[in-house]
């Protein structure tokens, strides 16, 4: 299958995958390509055409607290957090969880290793609660895949967005250890 027909059938996914009563309207073209130029990004799609042209977020998922809007962060993200960069380069191509490593870092230090992750390259796409957010990379070596960031540490999911949504439609756990 090549890029195009690759393209049509994610997109396709997306369209079933969410109800058609609960997502919110999309963005359009105009709006996602003057948040692009706002941010100095482009988005990957198939992400990019779904907030475009199928829906701009979803309350009932993914993740558990609903799937947000391009330019929206969860309600739990809160405010003491430093300013988001999405141009900045994604910093992460590999897992790193910082909370179970044996480390002399204060916690002024472990913040500053770690606001990176948090808010470099990527947009957030919602929550499961309790400081767990998934992100879509859209600058760096990952742009394009899914991670899980926590406050003990990040992980890749998966490939990319349609397969990130494809397995929540699925109601596969997130986990081969859950369920």
């Amino acid at each position: 299958m090549g890029p195009t027909a690759t393209r049509i059938a994610d997109l396709a996914r997306l369209a079933t995958a969410f109800d058609l009563n609960t997502r919110t309207a999309p963005l359009g073209w105009q709006a996602v390509r003057a948040f692009e130029e706002e941010h100095g990004i482009e988005l990957p799609e198939p992400y990019r055409t779904f907030v475009a042209e199928i829906s701009d977020g979803c309350p009932s998922g993914p993740p558990h607290y609903g799937l947000i809007g391009l330019a929206a962060l969860p309600p739990d993200w809160g405010t003491h957090r430093p300013p988001r960069d999405l141009a900045q380069p994604f910093p992460l191509t590999e897992a790193w969880h910082w909370d179970a490593e044996d480390h002399s870092l204060t916690d002024a230090e472990l913040d500053e290793a770690t606001d990176p992750v948090h808010n470099h390259g990527s947009v957030v796409l919602g929550t499961d609660g309790c400081g767990m957010y998934w992100h879509l990379v859209v600058t760096g070596p990952e742009r394009g895949r899914i991670w899980f960031i926590a406050s003990e540490g990040a992980e890749p999911f998966g490939s990319g967005f349609a397969d990130w949504v494809a397995h929540w439609a699925a109601g596969t756990p997130w986990w081969p250890d859950e369920g």
